[in-house]
Order: C-alpha cells, then structure tokens, then sequence
C-alpha cells in the first residue's frame, strides 16, 4: 500500500496531512493486529515493519517547516520545483509568475512525473496549493487515483483547477463554492486529535498562568500576522489590566513584538503577558484549554481548531487572502453565532478594545458563541478522511 500526499507547503496544508496521516497508520496497525491474532494472544506489529510495510510519501516544493513535521510522522518526503502566481500588480511579480510558468511548473511536472513512475503509488492525497499541482497533473497523466480536500468554502485557484482530475473531493463546508456536487464528500477539515487533549491545570503548569484573569489567545497563523500583533500592542496595557495574554507572534516577528511589549507593559503587568514565536503541539493544545475566547485570522484549519476545543472567538480575516476566502469563511461562522468577525479595514484598536470589553461583560454572549462553535466542530474529519482512503484501497 503506498500514498502519496501533497500541498502548497504552509501550515495550513500540512497540519491537515498530518492528521490524516496518523489517522491511516493506526487504521493499518488495527488491521494488522486484527491479522496476526492467533490462539496465543496478539502479535503487536513493530513500528519499523509498518513503514516498510505502509509506504507514506510527500512531494512538494521545498519548505523546512513543512519536511521536518512529515518526516517525523515517518512519512518520506522529496522537493519538487513549484511555480506560485502572485496576484500582486507590479513588475517584480510579473517577472517572477512569467519565470515560474515558464521553467518551475513544467519543471516540477517533469520531476514529479518521474517520482510517480518509480514510486507507483496506490493513490494521491492532495490538501490543494500551488505546490500540489506538478504532483496531481503528473498523477493524472500516469491514471494514479486522485482524491482533494478543500477547506475553505470559496476554493483555491489550484484545486478549482484540478477539481476535474480527481475522483472525489472532500470539503469543509456545507455550501463551498465551484465543485461539481457529484464530486464532493462533506468531511469538514482533518485536525490532529492530539489537540483537543489539553486541560487548564497542564496549561497553567506550563505558561506559568496567575489564574486571576479571563485568558486570550492570540494566534497570527504559521507565519504569525504583524497587524494583528501591532493591533495588540496599540492597546496592551489595557489588555493586561483586564486579561492575561497568550500571543503566538510569529517566528520573523517575536525579537521585534517581545522588543516593544517590553517597553509598553506597565510595571507589576509583565507576568501577565506570555508571548511565543509559535506554538508546537503540546503547546497549542494546552493554549486552547486555558483560552477563554481566541482571537484569530480565518484560515479554515484555524477556525476548525477553534470550533473543536468549543471556543468562542473573533476572526479578523486576512483582506489579502486569494479570492476573499478568509472573509467568506469568517461570516460563514458568524452566521451560525460562533464567531464576530472584525474586518481590518473598519478597524481601530479603540474599536477593537470596546468589542472586546462587550463580549467580557456580557458572560451570556460568550456561552452562546462557545455553544455554537461547538456545533460546528467536525472532529473525526481526519479520521473519516482516511477511512474513506482506507476502503477505497482495500476495494480498489
């Protein structure tokens, strides 16, 4: 059995890989377990012998990030060339899209053409982005099975493209746009179940919490949000007055966020400020326990972590987000009472700080909006993702 999984290289494809990944390889444990039963008791088969046995792939375009999480989820990882259209207008940009069309996309159709013959895999798994399409045009070519998943509800220029190669296509949303209805499965969006195992007494532990204020969690995406931070600090020592504060500032930008919080936290507030480059794991899901509302752009993966931990939260969509997606995502949760959506351009940080002292004196608000969010969370995705894999292969 051997799958290859593919995606444009952010956090935002990977994590969903991720848990999909895990979700195939405890299926594949179970069936060997249920295999190797005899009359002494079950054999557990050892972990070396599943990945020999189990053949787990990523092809994509070079991302450190990305290569290291797969590669320690045992899956073997190769880089392709993978031309990205920008959709800025100026010259730069022209000139890169015209030397990505031109020489990357082919190029990485040629190496991935080739990695897919060698390979002979059973399947493709795609989570969309540029850096999937070399994989799945070459796998279509070669008449390899092809799934997608989409998350957000108004798809992506890539897998809007690639929507016709493949079989079916899984998507988060009741109502996203674009796909031929005969093609999609609505799953929802595959999480990593290991973060919905957090509790307030770990995170306390381990932010080194006061527990004399409401918490807030602050994510800015993989890549962190330098608005959202600036937003953050305009009005940080009124935040710290009422609130302790968990901020994931991005990588690139914490020496700069760490650097001004320092100047602009009043004297006795620091211990209420707790900011990280980037949450890990065992990070993010004790951040959750310990969150009383998140504040968060509206990437998909994003809001269905958020909906899965039942948090209530405010989404600031990024306004620069291929086709509004981030947007359509954020009403789309807002409709349903789980979520206030604060656009940037409408935004100040006194507007900011007055829609969050109203959420806070109205606890009523809140408890609704935990309530809905939690109607909305699809937690099994990965697993029903895999499962449907699963079968497929077994049938196939």
């Amino acid at each position: 059995m051997r799958i290859v999984f593919t995606g444009g290289g952010s956090g935002g494809h990977i994590f969903p890989l991720i848990a999909v990944v895990r979700e195939i390889k405890e299926l594949y444990l179970q069936k060997k377990l249920v295999e190797s039963k005899n009359v002494f008791g079950e054999q557990i088969p050892e972990d070396k012998q599943i990945k020999e046995e189990l053949g787990l792939y990523y092809i994509g375009p070079r991302d450190d990030f990305s290569l290291i999480l797969l590669s320690q989820e045992g899956v073997k990882t190769s880089e392709i060339l993978a031309g990205k259209l920008r959709r800025y207008l100026d010259w730069q940009s022209l000139l890169e899209n015209c030397v990505d069309i031109v020489f990357k996309t082919p190029a990485g159709i040629i190496q991935s053409f080739f990695k897919l013959f060698f390979l002979a895999p059973d399947l493709i798994f795609s989570k969309g982005g540029y850096g999937s399409f070399p994989v799945v045009l070459a796998g279509w070519f070669l008449r390899i099975p092809i799934f997608i998943h989409e998350s957000d509800i108004d798809p992506g220029l890539t897998n809007s493209l690639l929507a016709r190669f493949a079989k079916k296509i899984f998507v988060s949303f009741e109502k996203t746009e674009r796909f031929p209805p005969r093609k999609m499965i609505l799953m929802g969006n595959p999480l990593r179940k290991e973060i919905l195992t957090g509790t307030l007494e770990e995170a306390a532990e381990l932010f080194r919490l006061t527990g004399e204020k409401p918490v807030i969690l602050i994510l800015g995406g993989s890549q962190g949000a330098q608005r959202v931070n600036d937003l953050i600090l305009a009005i940080l020592p009124n935040l710290l007055g009422q609130f302790e504060l968990l901020h994931q500032t991005g990588e690139k930008n914490f020496a700069k966020v760490r650097a001004e919080a320092e100047v602009t936290i009043p004297k006795g507030l620091e211990k209420y400020y707790h900011p990280f480059p980037f949450f890990r794991e065992e990070e993010i899901k004790q951040a959750y326990a310990a969150a009383n509302l998140v504040i968060a752009r509206a990437g998909a993966g994003l809001i269905f972590e958020i909906a899965a931990v039942g948090k209530p939260s405010i989404l600031i969509p990024l306004p620069e987000a291929a086709q509004g997606h981030q947007v359509k995502n954020a009403y789309a949760f807002a409709a349903k009472g789980a979520a206030v959506v604060l656009e940037e351009e409408n935004m100040t940080p006194n507007f900011f700080w007055e829609k969050l002292n109203y959420l806070f004196t109205r606890p009523m608000e809140l408890e609704k909006m935990r309530q809905a969010t939690a109607l909305l969370a699809r937690p099994t995705a990965a697993r029903q993702v895999a499962e449907y894999l699963f079968n497929y292969l077994k049938e196939w």
